[in-house]
């Protein structure tokens, strides 16, 4: 989850311009500022083979979800499917017993950065206020207890990007903290960061795999493996350009690179790249998930994309409206429609 298409928007900013003014008599004055163009994003047309290309249109979910506002991260407990809501300054947790978003809970301004579960609990990441604000909310970790749906602590640790991750392993928590390269240790006891890692530089999120922490640079574009029994940093791998979502499946660690819509994979004993397989969805945004099997990948234009991890293909792909975030979980697949305000249960079944 984030990395979206609408906060990739919001970043960018306008110049004003002056109007033109005739006098005359006059030569026209020169406008003061030019206006700065918005940086085109790079094209997603998803893989070259028409034969795995698929319309959203031809999908039809088993249940819609109304979350008005920007639902986007997700995580998946044995009762539950959580997302947030950043405009809303929530997270929803929807049943799939029942098909019913069953809380929306208060966390703090902004959610972000992913959603982790862990120790009988969600923990939020919470952007706070945008930086340069005067007297602004400050970023925190909100930690929310799964059986009362309420925030029992918020840690004063702020995500190190709001397109990030972060992580619950069997004994702590995980999230990167510092742009020059600090993965931070959490201890669920005492909510307390009891160990600081370097890693590389730049480095936005991680997950948990054959006992390892696996940490995403997009500024250096590798992945950092960390052994959680030295808190140390063991290896560097060179992956593809600007990667930054992770999962983890099938024995590897998959990033999804946004420098080319590319998908590498490497395996987590030999701790080497195995190949880079071309998804055609650069840019900005999306989120990667494993299960039934597969990997999946979303982002803007291209909301699903299906990858065989025997084959290390693209088995089908589906263009159009919707995606951001998705999970797998519960028999379904559950996919986040930022921009249209709702998140799809599909039957995996179906697809």
């Amino acid at each position: 989850m984030t990395k979206s298409f609408l906060r990739t928007m919001t970043t960018v900013g306008i110049g004003a311009c002056m109007p033109m003014l005739l006098v005359f008599g006059q030569d026209p004055v020169a406008p003061q500022a030019q206006k700065k163009e918005r940086p085109k994003r790079a094209p997603r047309t998803g893989v070259s083979d028409p034969a795995v290309k698929k319309e959203m249109a031809s999908i039809t979910p088993a249940t819609v979800f109304p979350v008005p506002g920007t639902p986007d991260w997700q995580v998946i407990t044995d009762e539950a499917v959580w997302v947030s809501n950043a405009p809303k300054n929530t997270i929803h947790r929807l049943d799939p017993k029942t098909n019913e978003v069953t809380a929306t809970i208060e966390v703090g301004k902004r959610p972000c950065s992913g959603l982790a579960a862990g120790f009988g609990s969600i923990w939020v990441p919470v952007c706070g206020d945008r930086p340069n604000v005067e007297n602004g909310v400050k970023p925190s970790l909100a930690r929310v207890d799964i059986k009362t749906n309420a925030v029992v602590a918020s840690l004063p640790l702020a995500a190190v990007n709001s397109e990030g991750g972060l992580i619950a392993s069997p004994d702590a928590v995980w999230m990167l903290t510092d742009p020059k390269g600090i993965l931070s240790r959490i201890d669920p006891k005492t909510n307390k960061v009891t160990a600081e890692i370097e890693v590389a530089p730049g480095s936005v999120s991680c997950v948990y795999g054959e006992g390892a922490i696996w940490v995403s640079s997009p500024e250096k574009s590798v992945l950092t493996r960390v052994d959680p029994k030295t808190n140390k940093a063991t290896d560097t791998i060179a992956v593809g350009p600007g990667p930054r979502f992770l999962t983890v499946g099938a024995g590897a660690v998959w990033t999804l690179n946004q420098g080319d819509g590319t998908l590498s994979r490497v395996d987590m004993k030999t701790r080497k790249l195995v190949t880079n397989i071309d998804l055609g969805i650069p840019g900005t945004g999306g989120e990667l998930a494993f299960g039934d099997g597969h990997v999946w990948a979303t982002v803007a234009q291209v909301p699903i994309t299906k990858i065989d991890p025997e084959t290390n293909k693209v088995v089908k792909q589906w263009m159009g409206a919707g995606g951001d975030s998705l999970r797998i979980g519960h028999g379904s697949l559950w996919l986040s429609n930022l921009s249209q305000g709702n998140v799809w249960r599909i039957d995996l079944k179906t697809m």
